[in-house]
C-alpha cells in the first residue's frame, strides 16, 4: 500500500462539510481536523500511484470548500510496531 497525506487549507465555514465528503472518498482512511497553516490532514492509500493521482487531481476538485492543497507520498514507514516487529526477528 502506498500511503499518502495531503495537507488541505479550506474555506472556514466549509471545513465540516468539506472532512465529510473527503472521509466519504475511495482510498481516504482518515481525516483529520488541525491547527496551524492547514485546516485539514487527509490520509490516503491505495494500492498504485494511477490512484494517488485520480483521487488528488479528479476527486478532491469536486469537494466544496477545497482552496489550497499540498500532497506527501510517503517513501517508508517508521512506526513503534515496525521498529517492534524488527527486534522480534533479530533485524534490530
Amino acid at each position: 500500500m502506498i500511503t499518502t497525506i495531503v495537507l488541505i487549507r479550506a474555506e472556514p465555514k466549509l471545513i465540516p462539510q468539506c472532512a465529510r465528503h473527503l472521509a466519504g472518498l475511495d482510498g481516504v482512511t482518515d481525516v483529520y481536523s488541525v491547527s496551524g497553516e492547514w485546516d485539514l490532514i487527509v490520509i490516503l492509500k491505495v494500492p498504485n500511484y494511477e490512484d494517488i493521482a485520480a483521487i488528488v487531481t479528479e476527486k478532491f476538485p469536486e469537494v466544496p470548500g477545497i482552496v489550497r492543497t499540498t500532497t506527501l507520498t510517503a517513501f517508508r514507514a517508521y512506526s513503534k510496531a515496525d521498529l517492534e516487529q524488527a527486534w522480534d526477528i533479530g533485524t534490530g
